[in-house]
């Protein structure tokens, strides 16, 4: 299994990350990862087709909020907290901030 790609700190885009953090289940994955930390992603139980799930684990990968690294037959996701932290300071935590419930 290759490792995928992912962007580099500087080609992180505000507007790709932004997008990548508007879907409800795209969000909730950040969310999990977020509070529970790295994760295979069959543990995340996902509630969408695998199909699915694997295109929003892409938007999130080529958006720079994930990174994916090969582990056996399956992929561990890990938010890459720090890089966006670096390029977008408090962007992540404002968003999942105000995406938790009430």
């Amino acid at each position: 299994m290759r490792s995928p790609s992912h962007p580099t700190l500087e080609n992180l885009s505000l507007a790709r990350v932004l997008y990548a953090l508007s879907d409800p289940v795209r969000l909730s994955l950040v969310q999990s990862l977020a509070t529970k930390g790295e994760q295979a992603c069959g543990a995340l139980n996902l509630t969408v087709a695998k199909s699915t799930a694997s295109h929003h684990f892409r938007v999130l990968r080529e958006a720079g909020v994930i990174r994916m690294r090969p582990e056996g037959t399956q992929f561990i996701n890990s938010l890459r907290k720090d890089d966006l932290d670096r390029r977008f300071p408090g962007l992540l935590d404002a968003v999942l901030h105000a995406s938790r419930p009430l």
